[in-house]
């Protein structure tokens, strides 16, 4: 189902921008004598704006520390970020726009799983390297797109964490879950089920929401009557925070899990006390671990860029994908195209970036991409769960 839509994104696409998919020239691949051109297209307006920010602040972070050491092989790297608003079908003409006006060398950060499965396909026909989305989704780990490069964990990694963690560690059995309808809730609901059904358990309770809205009413007289012990929350930080909000108005506290797409930091402030105990499973290292090298790197690139900004999830994420890049371009050599970034990628399997290895292909069973959990404390601070 999901394959035959993006064929229908793909289609829609072309349409869109008049083109015609196929590979672009050697005069488009964004390469200049002194510059190298990423695109990216993110929520960097909107409801959902907080995680596309945070995410274009990680990479210019990165970038920006890569470009005052003298970029890569002479070049600096430059960053065209394209606002989507958390939509796909604009998300289709911002990336077409990417690629045909602005020809960029390859789409970095592309932000959510309904619109990155509306622009992967796209990526893939023009032979552009799509590479860090901030989505789980199993279908951005299909083998038939090539060109796409993951670093996050999977949603039903995070799935996982978070049914052991409310079964094993705090010994609850009713959990409910409240998730954004469409591709995005829909591919975390099979990983719930799937790690429930493994010990045995159902779903309590189902209650959804439409994107870019904050119509969590329904949702919740639904959950609120099944009464969970646990209630998972797939879906952007405003209308989670609706939703824990309107639950602690009515007497309803049970324990909160939320996915990492859903923008920790932006959630935190969003509930103020009401976040309290809500926890969080995160894909990055945390980010006030300067202990951690990635960490205390990110950190200093962070204040460099913007002293104002504090740590965060998402951002990190962003930063680690600017490094990445700046790291497979260094082993491109002198005169990359996009086929030696993504030559480069495959065939090191592995990378180690300050310390954090982020791994590919099969190296990835060796080396798995990075869960954790966090809880938010009473000041809007986080603390991580120890054994995550």
């Amino acid at each position: 189902m999901w394959l035959s839509s993006l064929r229908t994104s793909l289609r829609l696409a072309l349409l869109a921008g008049g083109l015609f998919a196929g590979v672009a020239d050697a005069d488009e691949l964004g390469v200049t004598n002194d510059t190298i051109v990423f695109g990216q297209v993110a929520a960097l307006e909107g409801p959902s704006a907080a995680i596309g920010q945070a995410t274009r602040q990680g990479l210019l972070a990165a970038f920006n520390e890569i470009n005052a050491k003298g970029g890569v092989h002479g070049r600096k790297l430059r960053l065209i970020s394209r606002n989507d608003g958390y939509d796909p079908d604009r998300s289709v003409v911002e990336t077409v726009k990417l690629i045909y006006e602005d020809k960029v060398f390859a789409l970095v950060g592309a932000v959510g799983t309904p619109t990155a499965m509306a622009t992967m396909p796209i990526a893939a026909s023009n032979d552009v390297p799509f590479i860090g989305p901030v989505s789980g989704a199993a279908a951005l780990q299909d083998t038939e797109f090539q060109n796409v490069v993951n670093i996050r964990a999977s949603h039903a990694a995070e799935a996982e964490a978070w049914i052991k963690y409310l079964t094993e560690d705090l010994h609850l059995t009713r959990i409910g879950i409240f998730y954004q309808d469409d591709a995005f809730g829909r591919d975390v609901l099979a990983g719930v089920k799937t790690y429930l059904d493994r010990r045995g358990l159902e779903l309590a309770a189902e209650g959804t929401f439409e994107r870019n809205t904050r119509a969590v009413g329904v949702a919740f007289k639904v959950i609120r009557r099944a009464e969970p012990e646990a209630v998972i929350m797939v879906g952007t930080y405003g209308p989670c925070a609706e939703f824990i909000k309107l639950a602690h108005r009515s007497g309803f506290t049970p324990t909160f899990v939320a996915i990492s797409f859903v923008g920790a930091n932006a959630l935190a402030k969003e509930l103020g006390p009401d976040g309290r105990g809500v926890i969080v499973s995160e894909v990055v290292p945390f980010p006030w671990d300067t202990q951690q090298r990635l960490v205390a790197d990110y950190q200093m690139a962070q204040r460099t860029l913007d002293p104002n900004q504090p740590p965060d999830f998402i951002a990190l994420e962003g930063y680690l994908t600017g490094r990445l890049v700046g790291q497979a371009l260094e082993m491109a050599g002198p005169n990359p195209t996009r086929a030696d970034l993504l030559r480069v990628i495959n065939e090191a399997g592995q990378f180690d970036i300050g310390g954090t290895i982020v791994a590919f292909g099969a190296a990835r069973r060796s080396n798995p991409p990075h869960v954790s959990l966090a809880v938010i404390q009473g000041d809007g601070s986080f603390k991580p769960i120890e054994g995550f």
